[in-house]
C-alpha cells in the first residue's frame, strides 16, 4: 500500500514538474491568473471580496513586517522567481550563452538597446499627450476619472517597458513557432537572461529607498554564510533556508526590495560541479525551484498585480495617457531597440550574428521582446505611488504585452511555415 501511495506520489509530483517545464503550459497558466485577477476584481459581485482578500495585512509578531496579502505576494512569493532567476543567471555567466562575451556580444548588446529605446518612447509619447491633450499644458487628464496628473508625475513610469518576461516569450515561440532554428531561441534566451539582469539593476538603483546601514553588514553576513553552506558536501538545508529568509528580511529593513535577495543568493551558489557530483548545483536547484516558480509564485503574482478595480472597465480606458504610451514602448519600442542595435553592431562594428542567422531573421523574435508581464507589473507598482497611476500602469503593460505577444505570434508562424517548407525542399533534393 505503501509504495502504490509513493508511486502515485511520484507519478503527480512528475506531472508538475511536466507542466512546469513547458513553456507553453506556464506561460498560459499565467496569462489565466493574470485575466482571472483582472476580471475578479471589476465584476461587481466578487470585486469587494477581492479587494478585502488582496488588502487583508498578515504581519509577523515582534518585527515590522505588516504587509497585505497582495503584497506579501509581490515581495514575498515572487522572491521564488527571483531566486530562480538568479540561479539561472549563474549557470548562465559560468557555462551557459554569457559565459562567452564575444559569442553572446550581440544579443547582449541588444538587450541594452531594447531597454533603452521603451523609456524614450514612453517619455516622449506623455510628453505629447501633455503638451497637446485635452487638459492644461503641462497636465493630463485622465479619461478614467477625468483628473489631471502632471507630466512628471507621469513619467515617473519611464522604467516599467524596460523589461522582457522571459517565461511569456519562450512561451509564444513554443506555440507558434516550433520549426524555428535553435540560434533563434538561443538569441531570445540570451536577450532575455541580460534583460532580466539589467532590470533586477534597475530595481536595485531607481526603486529603493535605502534606511540604516548596518542593515547591509547583515546581508552581506547572510550572503558569506550562504556561499559557505551551499558549498558544503552535505548542504544543512533548515539553516541554508534560515539564512535565505534572513537574507530577505534584512533586504526588507534597509529598503532594498526584498525580491532581490533570490538574486543575491542565487548568484553565490556553484554552476560547476562540486565534490564529484554530476551536474552543477545552481542548474540542478533551480529545475527543484521551478514548479514553484511557475506554478505557484507567478500565478499568484499575476493574479494580485492584475486584480486592479476600475470604476469603468471599458474601451475608453485604452485612451489612458498611461495605457497608450506604454503600448506604444512595448509593442513598437522594444523591436524598435533590438532591431537597431542589431544592425549597427553587425553592420558597423563587425560583430557576428549566431551562424546561418541575419538581422532580420530576428525581427519576429524582437516583437515577442514587447511582452512584459512579471518585472514590468512589479515595477509598476513600485514607480506609482498614486493607486491610480499603478492600476493604469499595470492594465497597459496587460494590454502592450498581448499585442506584442499576438503580433509576434503571427510573425513567427509564418516564419516557422518558410523555415518548414525551406527543409522540406532541402529534404527532398537530397533524396
Amino acid at each position: 500500500m505503501t509504495n502504490g501511495n509513493d508511486t502515485r506520489r511520484r507519478g503527480v509530483w512528475g506531472t508538475i514538474r511536466h507542466v512546469a517545464a513547458s513553456d507553453r503550459l506556464a506561460g498560459l497558466i499565467m496569462l489565466s491568473f493574470a485575466f482571472l485577477g483582472l476580471i475578479l476584481a471589476n465584476l461587481p459581485a466578487t470585486a469587494h471580496m477581492f479587494e478585502t482578500i488582496a488588502e487583508t495585512h498578515i504581519a509577523v509578531p515582534r518585527t515590522n513586517l505588516d504587509l497585505p496579502v497582495g503584497h506579501w505576494a509581490q515581495d514575498g512569493l515572487l522572491t521564488i522567481f527571483f531566486l530562480t532567476v538568479g540561479l539561472d543567471l549563474k549557470q548562465e555567466l559560468t557555462t551557459g550563452s554569457l559565459a562567452n562575451p564575444k559569442a553572446a556580444a550581440v544579443p547582449m548588446l541588444c538587450a541594452v538597446g531594447g531597454m533603452v529605446t521603451p523609456p524614450i518612447l514612453f517619455t516622449a509619447v506623455t510628453a505629447l499627450l501633455a503638451q497637446y491633450g485635452p487638459g492644461p499644458a503641462g497636465s493630463l487628464v485622465l479619461t478614467t476619472t477625468g483628473s489631471e496628473i502632471p507630466f512628471a508625475e507621469m513619467a515617473r513610469g519611464w522604467a516599467v517597458s524596460t523589461a522582457t518576461d522571459i517565461a511569456f516569450s519562450l512561451a509564444v515561440l513554443a506555440i507558434f513557432a516550433r520549426a524555428l532554428p535553435g540560434a533563434i531561441r538561443a538569441f531570445l534566451m540570451t536577450l532575455a537572461t541580460v534583460d532580466d539582469l539589467l532590470a533586477i539593476i534597475l530595481i536595485a538603483v531607481f526603486f529603493s529607498a535605502l534606511n540604516a546601514w548596518y542593515w547591509f553588514i547583515g546581508i552581506a553576513a547572510c550572503a558569506v554564510v550562504w556561499y559557505v553552506l551551499v558549498r558544503m558536501r552535505r548542504v544543512p538545508w533548515p539553516l541554508v533556508a534560515v539564512v535565505g529568509i534572513l537574507a530577505w528580511v534584512m533586504m526588507f529593513e534597509a529598503g532594498v526590495h526584498p525580491t532581490l535577495a533570490g538574486v543575491l543568493v542565487g548568484l553565490l551558489t556553484p554552476a560547476r560541479e562540486v565534490h564529484g557530483e554530476s551536474t552543477p548545483r545552481a542548474d540542478r536547484y533551480a529545475g527543484k525551484l521551478q514548479p514553484f516558480s511557475a506554478l505557484l509564485a507567478l500565478p499568484v503574482f499575476a493574479l494580485f498585480a492584475t486584480g486592479v478595480h476600475f470604476e469603468s472597465l471599458t474601451p475608453a480606458l485604452m485612451l489612458s495617457p498611461i495605457v497608450i504610451a506604454l503600448i506604444v514602448a512595448l509593442v513598437v519600442g522594444k523591436p524598435l531597440g533590438i532591431m537597431a542595435t542589431a544592425w549597427l553592431s553587425t553592420h558597423l562594428f563587425g560583430l557576428k550574428m549566431a551562424k546561418g542567422l541575419r538581422v532580420r531573421d530576428m525581427f519576429p523574435a524582437a516583437c515577442a521582446c514587447g511582452i512584459g508581464f512579471t518585472v514590468a507589473f512589479l515595477i509598476a507598482s513600485l514607480a506609482y505611488d498614486n493607486p491610480e497611476l499603478s492600476a493604469e500602469a499595470r492594465f497597459g503593460v496587460l494590454v502592450g504585452s498581448l499585442i506584442a505577444a499576438a503580433i509576434s505570434g503571427v510573425l513567427l508562424s509564418r516564419q516557422s511555415k518558410r523555415y518548414e517548407q525551406r527543409d522540406a525542399r532541402e529534404a527532398a533534393s537530397r533524396a
